[in-house]
């Protein structure tokens, strides 16, 4: 049996820690729309980006906005 991770790097702690926020399929339809391009951007980066605490602090300004803007969604 294969190892399904072989061959992908591990990701830092700190970039699965932020990514957990970035989920959206729990979120009502409606909400789960908004948030969606801000979590896959947020898989993007993670993917594509080397480890740094620039690469952190970049998600978590991500996080920032993603918030703001289902909490514009909600206030609709």
């Amino acid at each position: 049996m294969s190892n399904l991770t072989e061959g992908i790097p591990s990701r830092h702690p700190a970039t699965d820690a932020m990514l957990k926020h970035f989920r959206f399929e729990h979120l009502p339809p409606e909400l789960r729309e908004v948030s969606r391009p801000f979590g896959e951007l947020a898989e993007q980066i993670a993917d594509d980006v080397p480890d740094s605490m620039e690469k952190t602090a970049g998600l978590r300004k991500l996080l920032e906005a993603k918030d703001c803007i289902v909490r514009a969604a909600l206030a609709e």
